[in-house]
């Protein structure tokens, strides 16, 4: 056999070798499904990410009702991944249990969350068999629900409705660190003296005594000193007393808010956030200035719900999206606290690498 017949039959052998072992492999993951961007085949530990878009969600910066209810329907049942919503929520909740529906009302019903989004909640866990005086909608002080409108909403569908701090605080659950500040007066050392006075936050009532699953829904909505009012923010400012000495510097929030959102309320193996079932942003309207007003007019309008289990990655992305607004509008950069999803992430809070967070975008 000549040379070149040699080579040609030791390709053949290499080619018939190389096809037998890649039959014996098993198959690659497809780079991307449908819907799905971002996505990463990996054994690394990823955060998932819905996102549903509809153009027709808002109009004249107003919610439509029955497309924001469709979108949660959507939302749910894409991120459980089941059939129906019925089912996905039955993955979520239980009929016995009192679940809170945390809000953020602090600027109102244009910018802080929205009524019909919380509408549409209500009404799938209505439809999932939830008996109404087990759904409570909740934020930090009844007044800022009040003129947020919800007392309307609670009235519709027969559900309660009430604020952390008139729920009254447990004084053997405390958030405990040597930062003190100016006490208000419906906190629960105010007034008082002595060694250690004003070092401890506490934890209201309605999270270790009533609520026994917390899902929790926040605008898209800039803050002035983390960059976003997120999932995080919400849930640990939401929920214990003292916060004023947190709340007006960048190291002190990136510590106190994910270690409140991680502290033990039932035992060392039962945190505050592991009461968080579901996380959904309402990015219907994107504030991207502000903090707690309503100011509409730096706003962009984005027709979309995202939903989650991850409340970091929600932030992280809100972040993102913020930071992107702001750009385009030309306004001024902010400074964005990285420092406060990492140490979330360093606590197992969530995923704050953007790598790993795994978006599934419909329309």
């Amino acid at each position: 056999m000549s040379r070149n017949a040699q080579t040609v039959a030791s390709r053949r052998c290499c080619l018939w070798r190389l096809l037998c072992l890649c039959l014996l492999l098993p198959p690659l993951a497809r780079a991307q499904e449908p819907g799905v961007h971002n996505a990463l085949r990996t054994n690394v530990p990823t955060a998932r990410v819905v996102i549903i878009e509809d153009p027709d969600a808002t109009q004249y910066l107003k919610a439509v009702p029955e497309r924001v209810q469709a979108m949660v329907q959507r939302g749910v049942t894409n991120l459980m991944r089941t059939a129906n919503a019925r089912s996905a929520w039955s993955k979520l909740v239980a009929t016995n249990d009192i679940i809170g529906i945390k809000v953020f009302t602090a600027p109102g019903p244009f910018s802080g969350t929205r009524k019909s989004v919380v509408a549409a909640v209500i009404q799938e866990l209505l439809n999932a068999g939830i008996p109404p005086r087990n759904i409570v909608i909740w934020d930090r002080h009844i007044s800022e629900l009040t003129d947020a409108g919800y007392p309307e909403l609670a009235q519709r569908f027969g559900v309660r409705m009430q604020g952390s701090v008139e729920s009254g605080y447990d004084l053997k659950v405390f958030y405990d660190k040597p930062l003190l500040g100016t006490l208000a007066a419906d906190d629960v050392e105010f007034g008082k003296t002595g060694p250690g006075v004003g070092r401890k936050s506490y934890v209201s009532k309605l999270l270790t005594q009533e609520l026994t699953k917390v899902i929790v829904i926040t605008p898209m909505l800039h803050h002035n000193v983390i960059g976003v009012t997120g999932n995080l923010y919400s849930m640990a400012f939401g929920s214990v007393d003292n916060i004023g000495r947190f709340e007006n510097k960048v190291q002190d929030m990136s510590l106190a808010v994910p270690e409140i959102c991680a502290l033990p309320i039932k035992g060392d193996d039962f945190r505050l956030e592991d009461r968080v079932v579901l996380n959904i942003v309402d990015a219907l309207i994107c504030q991207y200035e502000g903090q707690d007003r309503g100011l509409l007019h730096y706003s962009t309008v984005l027709n979309q719900l995202r939903f989650s289990k991850d409340p970091v990655a929600l932030d992280v992305l809100s972040l993102q999206e913020i930071s992107a607004q702001r750009q385009n509008a030309g306004a001024d950069p902010i400074t964005n606290n990285i420092d406060l999803y990492a140490n979330a992430a360093l606590l197992e809070l969530g995923i704050n690498d953007t790598n790993r967070i795994q978006v599934e975008k419909y329309q």
